[in-house]
């Protein structure tokens, strides 16, 4: 008589995480890439030691995501192979960081086989006098900050017996995280307005009769909202449009974070603050040069922001909520475009935003696939770049006795959103990357190249240093009269 098989041990999936799960398109693959370069060598063998007894610890990653008719899930998987999550490739050729970019593209732009555990890693032996290691894990897994953690908790502080030991110093910062996180039921209260919200079929925000349900639950909340739904959506630009199923990758050369920290306190603004000015002003650089008429042009871009307390920062799961951050990018001027960065982010920083789209991504998490799709498309037009800042620690690290030398990661985007702009701090530098759809842009590397001349404007206004009121503004007008013609 033949014996039945188990299935494998069942769990939940939360309701946000499910979301995430069923946000998949051909054209937006809901995965979180990265890529670790060595200094040395790492062989297959080590690198299996270290995923089987680190990455392997959280249980989750034992198991299989499941959409059911009644929902999604978490299920063991019986045949486990860690011979197919762990692959040895080889790039051709020399090599080199254009061969590693590529390769990359095509893993982020390749489905992961949902019969099996959602991740994979990619091990590349030879590239640059050393390794280089690629990751894929699905987003329902986890959100950036805590894969990120994730990923540098299999590292170790030093290559010799008396460092080897798990990083276990906690980076974050406390403004890192938004304070409504620390209020005891607030994200289940956001996670039930959504519900309330999707139950006026995705209607609710030309509904005059919901103004009553949204003032029982806060003004705040309610005025966050309906502020996010009110927004137009983003102008027709080269940065928007249909989009394929090809991703392009690009990363620059590490800026010195130091020297973006003195830049900072120059110009009395956040590290944050001159990096997002400064990418804006790439991606105006490079939508001039195709052509962009782009005088009063402001485009957005979602940014993530982290909601989980500081001692959960390395659970699973996704904890955060989306803000819209104005990028104007048709200021011509660099300190007025920074200072407009730095006024969004300020304002966004103040806000709920972040928790009311983390209640409403739960709601659409359970809501039916036509209102998903619906929701997905409307938030979506409103934004044209997603765009993710995360520290990391500031020693270097090893993983299997090879130092890590560089390493970047990038997030998905979603609905129609065709771009996505990561920037990670490690080790005193500062790493700028894109992810592009392929139709929309072929060549991101066109981008980031303009990223450091950016910055060197800001720098260079810095270094001037006394400056008061507008004549930092008229400095900035100078030295965009000397540069006109490079865009």
């Amino acid at each position: 008589m033949a014996v039945a098989r188990s299935k494998g041990k069942k769990t939940p999936m939360s309701r946000v995480d499910t979301a995430w799960l069923r946000m998949e398109r051909a054209t937006n693959l809901m995965m979180i890439t990265g890529v670790m370069m060595f200094e040395s060598h790492l062989d297959i063998r080590t690198l299996r030691k270290v995923i089987e007894t680190k990455f392997l610890a959280y249980p989750r990653f034992r198991q299989k995501a499941v959409d059911g008719p009644t929902g999604a899930f978490w299920q063991d998987d019986t045949d486990f192979d860690l011979d197919w999550h762990i692959r040895l490739t080889a790039l051709p050729g020399k090599g080199g960081k254009r061969e590693l970019e590529r390769l990359t593209s095509q893993l982020a732009s390749t489905p992961l086989d949902k019969s099996k555990p959602l991740w994979q890693f990619h091990l590349v032996e030879r590239y640059d006098g050393g390794s280089a290691l690629i990751s894929r894990i699905h987003h329902c897994y986890a959100d950036g900050i805590a894969l990120v953690q994730v990923l540098l908790s299999l590292t170790e502080m030093g290559e010799d017996d008396k460092r080897k030991k798990s990083l276990a110093r906690r980076w974050l910062k406390k403004e890192e995280h938004a304070p409504v996180a620390k209020r005891v039921g607030a994200i289940d209260r956001y996670v039930q307005l959504g519900n309330k919200m999707l139950e006026k079929g995705m209607d609710f925000y030309r509904d005059p009769s919901l103004a009553a349900v949204l003032a029982s639950e806060g003004v705040d909340i309610a005025r966050e909202i309906g502020l996010a739904l009110s927004l137009s959506d983003d102008p027709d630009t080269v940065l928007k449009g249909r989009l394929g199923v090809s991703k392009r990758v690009a990363w620059a050369e590490p800026l010195a974070l130091e020297e973006v920290k003195s830049v900072s306190r120059a110009l009395r603004c956040t590290v944050n603050d001159i990096l997002l000015a400064s990418a804006t002003g790439a991606l105006r650089s490079y939508m001039i040069e195709r052509g962009e008429q782009l005088e009063g042009i402001t485009i957005r871009a979602t940014v993530p922001v982290n909601l989980r307390p500081l001692e959960h920062a390395k659970q699973l799961g996704n904890h955060f909520g989306l803000v819209f951050l104005d990028l104007p990018v048709g200021e011509a001027n660099p300190m007025r475009r920074l200072e407009r960065v730095a006024a969004s982010m300020k304002l966004l920083r103040k806000s709920r935003q972040a928790v009311a789209t983390f209640g409403a991504l739960a709601a659409v998490g359970m809501a039916p696939p036509a209102v998903q799709s619906f929701a997905l498309e409307m938030f979506s037009r409103k934004a044209s770049a997603v765009a993710t800042n995360v520290p990391g620690p500031q020693m270097p690290l090893y993983l299997g006795g090879s130092k890590i030398r560089d390493l970047m990661f990038w997030v998905p985007q979603n609905g129609s959103i065709g771009l996505g702009i990561s920037i990670l701090s490690y080790n005193g530098a500062v790493h700028f990357g894109l992810i592009a759809d392929a139709k929309l842009m072929p060549d991101p590397d066109s981008v980031i190249r303009r990223f450091r001349p950016e910055f060197e404007k800001l720098l260079y206004l810095a270094l001037m240093a006394r400056w008061e009121g507008e004549f930092c503004a008229e400095a900035a007008e100078a030295l965009l009269q000397d540069t006109t013609h490079g865009e």
